[in-house]
């Protein structure tokens, strides 16, 4: 089943970014101004697009967002993959992704105030350094992240 669900959603989210599908919209939106004195602009020939449109809109945001879930998913096993390859890298990045906003952005203070430092030759030690934030979020005993403490 999640299988088959994965395949209609992806199939799904590329046909809805492909260029024809924003014509073919185009096109169904002028076809139904275009009936309007057919119809008189009565209440139904308005409720025709307000429930097309908002019956797709529906549907195509869990397409959608089933399409993005597994494609991060996947880039965040690559870039995984990257991190444990890679001699210099540090593994404790592995994992980061299960940590909130703001630990995240802790860390990525630091790296930028690291890559600054190096730039400018500055000896000077940051208050909380990468790896003291690395080792802070993730669970020794379970090599799974943890959380930051948040000062």
């Amino acid at each position: 089943m999640q299988r088959f669900f994965a395949g209609i959603a992806s199939r799904s989210a590329y046909l809805m970014g492909h260029p024809m599908a924003f014509l073919l919209s185009v096109l169904a939106c002028l076809v139904w101004a275009g009936t309007g004195p057919l119809f008189n602009y009565s209440d139904t020939w308005q409720l025709v697009i307000n429930t097309g449109t908002t019956v797709l809109t529906f549907l195509a945001v869990f397409l959608i967002q089933n399409s993005q879930n597994r494609d991060g998913a996947a880039i965040q096993a690559k870039l995984d993959e990257i991190l444990r390859s890679v001699a210099d890298a540090r593994s404790g990045f592995v994992g980061i992704e299960h940590l909130t906003d703001e630990e995240i952005a802790k860390i990525k203070s630091a790296l930028e105030r690291e890559v600054l430092q190096v730039s400018k030759g500055d000896a000077d030690e940051p208050t909380e350094t990468v790896e003291e934030l690395l080792e802070a979020c993730h669970d020794p005993d379970l090599d799974a992240p943890a959380k930051i403490p948040v000062s």
